[in-house]
């Protein structure tokens, strides 16, 4: 072991010779023979070289930030600037479409459904919704009432609803188009609502599930709701709730852009007010519209876990010593990750990658691993000499933490590069972002943390207008600061 020096080993205890039996004491001296061994191995191969030089990077590195404040405080800023201005393309990488986020890319139902769409092409002008391979582009109005939407007046305001529908105007552009422009139906017209053909201006007795007429058998197990039937009989005595769909064309026109704009948001539902008839709406988009609202109702949240997080990392690092405080430094830590967060964003932005919700909660995840560097920085800098330079304490302290935060985020790096290879589009994104701003955090901490904390230092240190303070307590060597001429400083 004295071959060793300043090696850290790991010493067996050993009882006293004769309070062992044979087979302990042949134990015992295989263990030591093994510890013997493998310290000669290690001593011969070297296992920290790899450390070594990668300590030294980071010490040169620190003192090079130590020695140059200002162009390390000042660069990572204009840098974040230039990145950050791809958020000015956000509205156009947005990608929330539920099916392309939640769906695996390669999955055998998309695979059949493209066979079916090749196998049996729809026909716009002859338009079934049994042949529709998807949910199809299409709104659906739900008109109930408490005594029944079979009486002559509900029938009357559920036809005008229907005629107010049918005369909605879309505006693309400079070009306004009807409803009857971007239907879906047969022959040249709209696909109607069977049940209004049935029962409006009609007295008739329905059945249900099928009405047959001379015209023909109607389905009416999907327009009617809430339906009450005759004792043993199919015939219809009251209905509580009439659906009525609308179906939009999906051809390859150039009227398909179109359809994602008719919606019926500014449609005036004027019969709603009516106490007879209530109507609600949903459409093929509704559920979309609910994902994208998701985000806003996670605002408070994030905003209350983000203030916890900067609070608490500013009070750990406040002491009741007015010098020794690092409160500016943490608030820094705290600044450098959001540039980190602005800079990865922003690159991935204007890399035309796409942007989904579900990495909004990437800077959150980012702000945690930006205060542990944080701390681990400050206690590195808590450990080096008092009494040497600046320059060469951030060197120590960039020798110190450089190479533990380094594998640090070259182990995230690994993990979020596994979720990179996912096959659900929710994850992929969120993956590539988070590897951005984790790496973004190790470059920004060190540089822009670093830095200002050193200016914080250079500015205590370059201090000439100190007046001799009488000492009430007894100085530890950690509390005083030598400054050349300038005397002794309390710290």
């Amino acid at each position: 072991y004295q071959q060793l020096e300043s090696r850290q080993h790991v010493f067996v205890h050993i009882p006293p010779v004769g309070c062992l039996t044979r087979t302990r004491r042949r134990f015992y001296r295989q263990v030591f023979l093994v510890f013997s061994a493998t310290d000669a191995i290690m001593v011969r191969l070297g296992s920290d070289c790899l450390e070594k030089r990668l300590r030294l990077c980071f010490e040169v590195m620190g003192h090079l930030v130590g020695s140059h404040p200002w162009w390390f405080l000042v660069a990572p800023l204009l840098l974040s600037t230039g990145l950050g201005s791809g958020f000015y393309f956000l509205e156009d990488r947005l990608a929330n479409d539920i099916e392309e986020q939640f769906t695996p890319v390669d999955g055998q139902a998309k695979e059949e459904r493209r066979y079916i769409r090749e196998t049996f092409p729809g026909n716009e002008s002859l338009f079934s919704r049994l042949r529709l391979s998807t949910s199809g582009t299409y709104g659906t109005l739900i008109a109930t009432s408490e005594g029944g939407v079979l009486t002559a007046e509900a029938l009357q305001n559920i036809a005008e609803l229907d005629s107010e529908v049918r005369s909605m105007v879309v505006h693309h552009g400079n070009q306004s188009f009807a409803y009857e422009d971007l239907c879906a139906g047969a022959l040249g017209s709209c696909a109607p609502n069977d049940i209004l053909d049935v029962t409006v201006g009609n007295r008739v007795n329905l059945t249900f599930p099928w009405f047959h007429s001379e015209n023909g058998s109607f389905p009416l197990h999907g327009s009617l709701g809430g339906v009450e039937l005759c004792r043993n009989r199919s015939a219809v005595l009251s209905s509580r709730a009439i659906q009525l769909f609308y179906y939009l064309r999906q051809d390859e026109g150039a009227k398909t852009d179109l359809t994602s704009s008719f919606k019926f948001d500014d449609f005036p539902f004027s019969f709603s007010i009516c106490p007879s008839v209530q109507v609600s709406y949903s459409t093929s988009r509704s559920m979309q519209w609910e994902f994208q609202k998701t985000p806003g109702s996670v605002i408070r949240l994030f905003s209350a876990a983000y203030a916890i997080a900067i609070t608490f990392s500013i009070i750990s690092c406040w002491r009741l010593d007015n010098v020794r405080t690092k409160v500016w430094v943490a608030l820094c830590g705290v600044l450098s990750t959001a540039l980190a967060v602005l800079s990865g964003f922003g690159t991935l932005l204007l890399l035309d990658q796409p942007f989904v919700m579900t990495a909004a909660s990437c800077p959150f995840m980012i702000l945690g691993v930006g205060l542990d560097d944080m701390f681990i920085l400050i206690a590195c800098w808590r450990r080096t000499r008092v009494l040497d330079s600046v320059p060469d304490r951030l060197a120590g302290t960039y020798g110190d933490a450089g190479v533990s935060i380094s594998i640090t985020t070259l182990t995230n790096a690994l993990a979020l590069f596994v979720g990179y290879s996912s096959p659900f589009g929710s994850v992929r994104p969120p993956s590539n972002i988070s590897n951005a701003d984790r790496n973004g955090v190790w470059g920004w901490g060190g540089n822009f943390g670093g830095e200002f904390g050193d200016i914080l230092e250079l500015r205590q240190v370059q201090r000439t207008d100190l007046r001799p303070v009488m000492a009430t307590h007894k100085c530890s060597l950690e509390d005083v600061n030598i400054h050349g001429e300038n005397g002794i400083m309390l710290r």
